[in-house]
């Protein structure tokens, strides 16, 4: 009865081939570039946060638990709070200067976007 979870299938058009066997995609993860091989860009972004400033580092490319342990370590150097989702690492107040730093000594090439 566990192969046959309708929840799974919500959105399939119902099929009248008596031979159809669903199936579904498999997430597929993405491998972690090395941090040389990585291009991290580093910039200030204000909009949609009622004029507070927000770090803002995309460019990452890699696993999202890679993506949150990165994101950790620039918030507790930093000493302020942020977030990690969708590839990108949101660090609260201006520190571009600061996280270009810490991330060259990690061996990332980063660079100040703007």
């Amino acid at each position: 009865m566990a192969d046959n979870d309708w929840k799974k299938r919500l959105g399939v058009v119902y099929s009248t081939n008596p031979d159809f066997a669903y199936t579904t995609e498999e997430a597929t993860t993405q491998e972690t570039l090395e941090p040389s091989k990585q291009n991290l860009r580093v910039g200030i972004d204000r909009k949609g946060r009622a004029g507070k400033q927000v770090t803002l580092i995309t460019g990452f490319v890699g696993s999202d638990a890679d993506l949150a342990e990165l994101g950790r370590t620039l918030k507790v150097k930093c000493g302020v709070g942020g977030t990690a989702k969708d590839g990108e690492i949101t660090v609260q107040g201006d520190f571009r200067d600061k996280i270009v730093e810490l991330l060259t000594k990690m061996g990332y090439k980063a660079k100040r976007a703007n």
